[in-house]
């Protein structure tokens, strides 16, 4: 059946019965996802032996050894005063890395669902804007405050910096609609009670630094990244001055 259409003056407006039922992913949270995703599936059929031979039984170690952040890096940089290209790129790289298919799995999920929320109201710019600067960001953070041994993988912290973006988009818009703000902050908050209960159950992990810093990135970069935020914090570092 052709789709149905109703004019009223110069416009067309769609019946809605002929809409989509589901908006389409912004390109670029597909891109991620797929690298996400792909890597695994890599990983598991070398694993395996379905592809690669023999040496493919040690992929996941070597990626993890050429693209995992350490914080142990960051800290021998800082010493020497050298910053070598192939350990500041793992400063954005460490996302694409993770434990196991279960791990990429939920953070792919997230990404996808918030990825979406972000990229339909900022753009693809800021979704990668977002994203990498969040992981880049929560990784300082998390080798400042914590200089462990064991490195930081996932993509929870860029995932975590898409939430921030999402927060502050909610806030805009519960203060526009008169209602309470703070409510914005209920994701974030019932996602840091389950760390905390996963915790207490399993054993706590520093990573938790990456993912709040993370997210308070991603907040802080959609105040900016919204239509008009950069003119507006450009007004108010003017009226300091």
């Amino acid at each position: 059946m052709a789709p149905v259409a109703v004019k009223q003056g110069q416009d067309t407006v769609s019946h809605p019965h002929n809409e989509p039922p589901l908006n389409p992913l912004p390109p670029v949270v597909i891109a991620l996802f797929l690298v996400i995703v792909g890597l695994e599936i890599a990983f598991g059929l070398g694993s395996r032996g379905i592809v690669g031979g023999p040496g493919a039984v040690g992929w996941r170690l070597g990626v993890l050894e050429r693209f995992a952040f350490s914080a142990e890096i960051v800290t021998w940089m800082r010493e020497t005063g050298r910053w070598p290209p192939e350990h500041l790129m793992r400063f954005v790289t460490y996302p694409f890395v993770h434990a196991n298919f279960t791990h990429a799995l939920f953070a792919g999920v997230m990404l996808l669902a918030l990825g979406k929320m972000v990229g339909e109201a900022l753009g693809s710019f800021a979704v990668l804007a977002i994203f990498f600067g969040s992981a880049a960001g929560g990784a300082l953070v998390y080798a400042l405050i914590h200089a462990s041994a064991l490195p930081l993988i996932g993509a929870f912290p860029a995932v975590y910096g898409l939430i921030g973006g999402f927060t502050y988009l909610l806030w805009l818009r519960l203060g526009q609609m008169g209602e309470k703000q703070i409510r914005a902050f209920t994701l974030i908050g019932f996602l840091l009670f389950i760390q905390l209960i996963f915790g207490l159950l399993f054993g706590a992990s520093a990573e938790w630094i990456a993912d709040l810093s993370g997210f308070a990135i991603g907040f802080g970069l959609a105040t900016v990244l919204v239509p008009g935020g950069w003119q507006k914090l450009h007004f108010r570092l003017r009226r300091r001055n």
